[in-house]
């Protein structure tokens, strides 16, 4: 059965719409948060997220996944496609590979498994899900990890077929997510068997605890990494890689990419009638003066923007607020003519990290440029 849910937003008619797609209450969870998006040529798009028991990453929690198959406009109920009873269920990583007609789909346990599945069918069935942990324990020997996560957000497959997923570690006493470090791993048989590639970036007093990451392929085949950090310059780390896996370059900081310590999304869209290309990213861009929260150096997650970058991520002078009040993780994919950017909205408590849930803003690349340039 298929919902037409209640638009939050409508601009420029139908340049711009955003539905709320899911919700804290009505999914029958304490927290829904942690997005990841894909969209096909052919008008599916599926949305992915996280249902919390309690609002905390240690709790509880179950993958969700919403389906439409008319560019956004109608959608499934929202569908349990992974649960572990009793466990952390976290950080789905969906990858949509037009080679093989499959989206694959990497997630979490616990923090300390990583399990593998794919959909031949859009997302109504998933293969029986294969733990790939064996991967990340070929780390150890280097990296004594207490914790793993891949993502969030989507994975890419290059031009070769190669498939990449951006992943961080941690090496604290028992639950701590810091110090960490990010690294990818990828699989160049369609996901069958995966492997370790070279660790990107490790904490440093230059690059404190680096983590989410996202990843995207360049016009010359390499492939950028955008990470999270916890640098109090609050700017977005940037490293390139020629194959996505090893020799990697030295990690620099974006000047024109605002860091409140918080996910981000990052995506290539091509530009309808032509055979160019452009970079989209997606983050909370926060406000003048706004300080860092209390006992944390993040600052809050507010005026989630989504910029546009010409030159393969060297200058972004194109931005525009998608969500002026309080947004959190975003994600974002593009297919045809429109960009799909599904985020955590809204706050439900006085916790920073206790969003309301999380709407799907969908738009075209021509909305974005109408905008009033920088935010």
């Amino acid at each position: 059965m298929l919902e037409r849910p209640a638009l939050a937003r409508l601009d420029g008619d139908g340049e711009f719409m955003t539905i709320d797609l899911f919700d804290n209450e009505k999914d029958g969870f304490t927290s829904v948060r942690i997005p990841a998006v894909v969209a096909t040529e052919a008008g599916l798009v599926l949305a992915f997220a996280v249902g919390r028991t309690q609002v905390s990453d240690w709790s509880e929690s179950k993958i969700l996944l919403r389906r439409s198959v008319d560019e956004g406009m109608t959608w499934t109920p929202a569908q349990v496609v992974a649960e572990h009873a009793g466990r952390v269920v976290d950080n789905p990583v969906p990858i949509y590979d037009p080679q093989r007609g499959r989206i694959h789909l990497l997630y979490q346990t616990d923090y300390n498994r990583c399990y593998y599945t794919y959909t031949v069918d859009g997302g109504e069935t998933f293969a029986p899900p294969v733990d790939i942990t064996a991967t990340f324990e070929a780390y150890r020997a280097q990296y004594p990890w207490t914790v793993i996560a891949p993502g969030p957000g989507h994975g890419i497959v290059l031009r070769g077929g190669r498939l990449i997923v951006p992943f961080w570690m941690a090496r604290g006493e028992g639950k701590a997510h810091r110090p960490s470090c990010v690294a990818t791993i990828y699989s160049d048989d369609g996901g069958a068997t995966w492997l370790p590639g070279e660790i990107v970036v490790d904490h440093s007093p230059d690059v404190p605890n680096p983590s989410e990451t996202v990843a995207v392929e360049l016009g010359d085949g390499s492939v950028l990494l955008n990470i999270r950090n916890e640098s109090l310059r609050y700017r977005r780390a940037v490293a390139v890689s020629p194959d996505g896996a090893s020799h990697w370059s030295p990690v620099t900081f974006h000047d024109a990419l605002y860091e409140p310590i918080c996910a981000a999304g990052l995506v290539r869209a091509k530009v309808p009638g032509s055979v160019e290309s452009v970079l989209v990213f997606t983050n909370p861009a926060g406000r003048p003066g706004e300080k860092p929260r209390k006992n944390s150096p993040a600052r809050p997650r507010t005026n989630l923007t989504v910029r546009l970058s010409y030159d393969d991520s060297k200058t972004w002078p194109v931005a525009r607020p998608i969500e002026p009040e309080q947004a959190g993780y975003s994600d974002v994919a593009a297919a045809g003519e429109y960009i799909y950017c599904l985020f955590e909205h809204g706050a439900a408590s006085e916790k920073p990290v206790h969003p309301r849930g999380i709407r799907l803003a969908r738009f075209t690349l021509n909305w974005v440029k109408a905008g009033k340039g920088e935010s």
